[in-house]
């Protein structure tokens, strides 16, 4: 078997249904006698480990079949069911801890797919670790250690439910307090495994009629758990219209990401989100740093800037943007929030976990106290310029070292748009190429030319802030890798 395969990021990911499963019970059972070695080896002599799972069909099997590897080590293993992603790392830091946690899940993906998360007390683990794991999976022959002990923690969820309350409700002294009366908030879980916030929701006096795909169903039968999938939010928006709502809250699967829906049935994610977010942050913290991925638009550097913040542009991948706000606290720059376009957001008080559940509980205090001013959330967003235009289109790498090739492209037009003196090569360039240009005004426009995280591909994205200055800027990258080989430049000319 080849572990290295099911590496996604800093998790594991693979396919655990039909005939071409890589990531089967054998493989689970390898990789939690993998990680109970792991933790042997940095001293630990007798590890404790949490696991739990979403509610995709196969993960009740991929569960046992971790527990059951950890256990074949002398682990002592705790068991959790039905659980969040974030809640397994609170299990961690809080009641009744442990020295590792595992969460199955594979987010937003398809059904058939599935994966593993893996935590240690002070965060998820980065690639680096995850490697040292699977290379101990990938040794020979087994592993002589005298059996641990499974046992099963009931109702977890009950506990984390209460962790979120007092988060919403910091000085609510009792269940008895109900911040949200009068208010209508509808919640859609997409059968992941986010239901029970409704419950918590309604037990603070929201009404919550017209919630909708509470109940977990690892077939995921309405829409995509996922925040960024446009049928997705055009459900919850429906369903926010139709209630005629005051708010909408969306979960991904294992609701460690999240979006909302305003009164009007305006999304609310993206660079929307980031900047709702910033602004409450802010406000508590002037001259603190934001934290995003590169692909954020250049209104959201202005809207940081204006209150009173600085914006960091970094990579793609949430755990790069995570690491880089700790990293940034850690040499004395104040970096409270690290949020990637997609929604993954980890404030530096919540341990830096990207929790959705955690945003949206954030977000809902400032709802309380904004509704006491005839305010609501939208209204923190109103000075955000959203771009005329934006697009994102990815060219393939046929090449078996996409890699290598994918670099070469970018550091042809890195040479081009620096040899170019209209071409406004990004001062903070992380990832990829990053250009502004001047269409009717300065830097009104922009691309950004990447390697993606995991597949042969490079995903470009374009915005504008006048109109047709889209077909401007491809037209002007077209120009700069018209002499490309290897590369179908379709996409790019569809543009112009």
């Amino acid at each position: 078997m080849d572990f290295f395969s099911l590496i996604s990021g800093s998790d594991v990911r693979g396919t655990a249904i039909g005939p071409d499963a890589g990531l089967t019970e054998s493989v689970g059972y390898r990789i939690g006698q993998a990680l109970g070695e792991y933790l042997h080896r940095k001293g630990i002599e007798c590890p404790r480990v949490n696991v739990g799972h979403d509610p995709r069909l196969s993960s009740p099997a991929l569960e046992r079949a971790m527990a059951d590897g950890l256990c074949s080590v002398g682990v002592s293993v705790l068991t959790f069911g039905l659980c969040t992603t974030p809640a397994m790392y609170m299990s961690l830091v809080g009641k009744p801890g442990g020295d590792a946690a595992v969460m199955v899940t594979a987010s937003h993906l398809p059904w058939e797919r599935n994966g593993y998360k893996f935590f240690l007390p002070d965060g998820g683990i980065n690639t680096a670790t995850l490697r040292e794991i699977l290379s101990i999976a990938a040794e020979d022959g087994t592993f002589e250690r005298e059996n641990g002990s499974i046992q099963r923690q009931e109702n977890y969820l009950a506990s984390y439910s209460d962790l979120l309350r007092h988060v919403i409700s910091p000085d609510a002294k009792d269940h008895a307090s109900l911040p949200f009366a009068g208010l209508h908030i509808i919640v859609d879980a997409g059968n992941g495994s986010g239901g029970f916030f409704e419950k918590l929701l309604s037990s603070l006096g929201a009404n919550t009629e017209g919630s909708q795909f509470l109940d977990p169903d690892g077939h995921f039968p309405n829409h995509i758990p996922n925040p960024e999938n446009e049928e997705a939010m055009q459900s919850l928006q429906k369903a926010v219209l139709s209630n005629k709502a005051d708010l909408g809250i969306i979960f991904d699967t294992d609701c460690d990401r999240a979006a909302i829906v305003d009164q009007e049935g305006r999304e609310i994610n993206r660079n929307r989100l980031i900047a709702l977010i910033s602004a409450i942050i802010l406000k508590e913290n002037q001259g603190a740093t934001i934290v995003t991925d590169s692909v954020t638009s250049t209104g959201l550097t202005a809207f940081i800037s204006a209150h009173g913040g600085h914006h960091l542009r970094f990579k793609r991948g949430y755990r790069n943007v995570i690491d880089k706000a700790r990293d940034l606290c850690s040499s004395g720059v104040f970096a409270p929030l690290a949020i990637e376009t997609s929604g993954h957001a980890a404030l530096k008080e919540n341990y830096f976990l990207d929790d959705g559940m955690y945003l949206i509980a954030r977000l809902l205090r400032e709802a309380i106290v904004l509704r006491k001013e005839n305010r609501n959330l939208s209204d923190l967003i109103a000075d955000l310029k959203d771009p005329a235009e934006s697009v994102e289109v990815r060219f393939k790498i046929p090449d078996a070292d996409f890699r290598t090739k994918g670099q070469q492209v970018i550091d042809a037009i890195s040479a081009y748009a620096n040899a170019n003196e209209s071409w406004h090569v990004a001062p903070e360039n992380y990832e990829g190429i990053r250009v502004s240009f001047d269409i009717s005004q300065p830097d009104s426009a922009w691309f950004l030319l990447r390697l993606s995280l995991h597949d042969p591909v490079l995903p470009l994205n374009i915005e504008s802030d006048v109109p047709n200055g889209i077909p401007v800027v491809a037209a002007a990258l077209y120009e700069a890798m018209k002499d490309t080989q290897g590369i179908d430049l379709t996409p790019l000319t569809s543009l112009m």
